[in-house]
């Protein structure tokens, strides 16, 4: 029964077009950024960098990479591999003293200003894209694939990994998935797609709510759960949601 389940779960995935489709894989783009930028205009926040006072330093870039967590430290590694005399390179110690605290010592006055600098460099702008799809996309889709998950459920994967990070305790990716396979099954086990996606959103919201940062829960309550209620679970426009009361529509 249950590999028959696996069976049929897994040709749902591949009849229909996963997240790393193309035309799917900017639908995602746009629906984070949305929630991060407040723009569908994803490819305008190459530059963008602020300390949003979540404990995690300055978050940037298209991804909201942060000083604190590690992986701006490792985009500007990568970016410094590929382009040594670039304007970061030399903020380098200063990242990696800085990792795992919201301190800006080392960064300031002058690094919000160079990163607007170097997001004009389309080598820079590659390495953005590498390093989300290395640290957050392409583990998100995975995952979500070998759970029998759809378009839809691949970009609720992938939009949690984002926000909360890649990491297994209880706020991050792993701890709410964990916390959702306690509540219901995954199409991969046998389980119902929209039970379970509904379970992982309600794990997530625990999650964020959690954290005063993260708090606000509308880009679960009105933007994946509308598309969830609306049986959209290929994530296929037109799609219209709200973010923090902002309203957006994706018409192709």
């Amino acid at each position: 029964m249950v590999l028959t389940a696996t069976l049929l779960a897994l040709s749902l995935t591949v009849s229909s077009p996963a997240l790393t489709d193309p035309h799917k894989k900017d639908i995602a783009m746009r629906l984070v950024s949305s929630a991060e930028n407040s723009s569908l205009d994803w490819k305008a926040q190459y530059g963008y960098i602020e300390d949003i006072k979540d404990e995690r330093g300055y978050t940037a870039g298209i991804i909201g990479f942060c000083s604190g967590t590690g992986d701006m430290l490792e985009l500007v590694e990568l970016y410094t591999e590929r382009k040594p005399d670039n304007v970061l390179a030399k903020y380098l110690p200063a990242l990696r003293k800085v990792n795992g605290t919201d301190s800006h010592k080392g960064l300031e006055p002058n690094f919000p200003k160079d990163w607007k600098t170097a997001a004009k460099d389309p080598v820079f702008q590659q390495a953005q894209n590498d390093e989300r799809d290395r640290v957050y996309f392409n583990p998100a889709v995975t995952q979500a694939q070998k759970d029998g998950l759809r378009a839809l459920g691949q970009f609720v994967y992938y939009d949690a990994m984002v926000m909360h990070g890649p990491g297994n305790d209880k706020l991050s990716f792993g701890g709410i998935r964990k916390a959702a396979l306690g509540k219901a099954k995954p199409p991969a086990q046998g389980g119902n797609e929209v039970t379970y996606l509904n379970a992982f959103l309600d794990a997530r919201k625990t999650a964020m709510k959690a954290e005063d940062a993260h708090e606000d829960t509308t880009r679960v309550d009105t933007m994946q759960r509308v598309f969830l209620k609306n049986g959209n679970l290929d994530l296929n426009p037109p799609l219209t949601w709200k973010v923090y009361g902002d309203s957006y529509t994706i018409k192709k």
